[in-house]
């Protein structure tokens, strides 16, 4: 949905946090005061402590990027900022809404998300120091769409280099779309983001995609590069796709980034989706990334054949270097449920490669 301004105070009652949002103009609610602040595209939320200062002065907030805090030894009034995701009512604010099809059944309608619902990407905190109050808009489907299901044409593409759970993504997308939502016309783009405007597509439906998980690599094939903002654009007008799902790397969902600009300078009702396909699981505050597991399952049996060779000798020594680039959650979870790693190093904790 669309957020416009939205500002938060904490405030204690009796043990207990509460939160209080709102989207009205400001107002008291017990002696905690909701207001709006607005800077740029940012939403500024102030969070007040128990015996802290009553939210840092609205324009003091606007004009400064550096608030102090009412003492060294707290408590603090704390500032977090939820950045404002792009939607279709930025530039085509008549919109209908329509509601989700997907309503009606109990065990659905308990898991829509509210447009004011936010996840912390700080969770544990230190009552007594400042903390990092940034907040992420929750994913999730929603009570209202902007696409009646008899209007969607939608898209779906893997680009970039393959890992395990593309065929599973492509199949949950298709028969979501198909079950859930009363979508037909469904097409799978081939060979990465060159299918776009070489004529690759073929129309996909759930008996198509319904053993698809069980293989490997990705049904739609796939490609690096053929990125053309231009040619990609022309071909889904020329279709009337409004749906589009792309699957890929950190490059791929850079193009996803430019294809949704484009758009919106076209004025397009089009709404472009973006999975993000990395085993290093390096994605902040998610659980984790679609081929992770299966990334730590195969670095599992190159740690027990190490350990065997290592033991197979005097003195033996078993090296395993790891995939991850900045991240090491796949050496962390694969030393954990080996228990024979005597040493992991992981770019989330310094080490020194020389003695004393």
């Amino acid at each position: 949905g669309n957020f416009g301004s939205i500002a938060v105070r904490r405030f204690r009652c009796s043990e207990k946090m509460a939160f209080v949002t709102s989207l009205a103009p400001p107002r008291s609610v017990g002696k905690a005061e909701v207001t709006r602040v607005r800077r740029s595209r940012k939403v500024v939320v102030a969070i007040e402590r128990q015996g802290g200062h009553a939210a840092a002065d609205p324009e003091a907030v606007v004009s400064s990027d550096v608030i102090e805090y009412p003492s060294p030894e707290g408590p603090f009034c704390e500032l977090g900022r939820l950045s404002e995701v792009a939607h279709l009512t930025d530039y085509l604010p008549d919109l209908e809404l329509y509601k989700n099809p997907a309503a009606g059944r109990e065990f659905i309608n308990r898991h829509f998300v509210d447009n004011g619902d936010a996840v912390m990407k700080q969770v544990v905190m230190n009552a007594t120091k400042p903390r990092d109050m940034t907040m992420y808009m929750r994913a999730g489907p929603r009570e209202s769409v902007y696409f009646h299901p008899d209007e969607v044409r939608a898209a779906i593409v893997s680009c970039g280099g393959i890992c395990p759970g593309i065929n599973t993504v492509i199949r949950e997308v298709v028969e979501n779309l198909w079950y859930e939502y009363g979508v037909r016309s469904i097409f799978g783009v081939q060979n990465g983001y060159r299918g776009f405007y070489s004529k690759n597509w073929k129309t996909m439906n759930p008996e198509m995609v319904d053993q698809i998980h069980k293989q490997g690599g990705t049904i739609l094939g796939s490609s690096r590069g053929g990125f053309d903002c231009r040619k990609i654009m022309d071909a889904l007008e020329t279709r009337g796709i409004n749906h589009v799902y792309i699957i890929g790397g950190d490059g791929t969902i850079r193009g996803a980034n430019v294809l949704a600009s484009e758009a919106k300078k076209r004025c397009l009702k089009l709404s472009v989706v973006s999975v993000p396909k990395t085993i290093d699981n390096d994605i902040p505050v998610i659980d984790r990334s679609f081929g992770f597991e299966t990334a730590v399952e195969g670095a599992l049996r190159a740690i027990n054949a190490a350990c065997v060779e290592a033991q197979s000798f005097p003195n033996g020594l078993g090296l395993v270097k790891l995939m991850g680039r900045n991240s090491g959650f796949i050496a962390m979870h694969a030393t954990l449920s080996s228990r024979d790693v005597d040493v992991c190093l992981i770019p989330e904790v310094p080490f020194q490669m020389d003695g004393p």
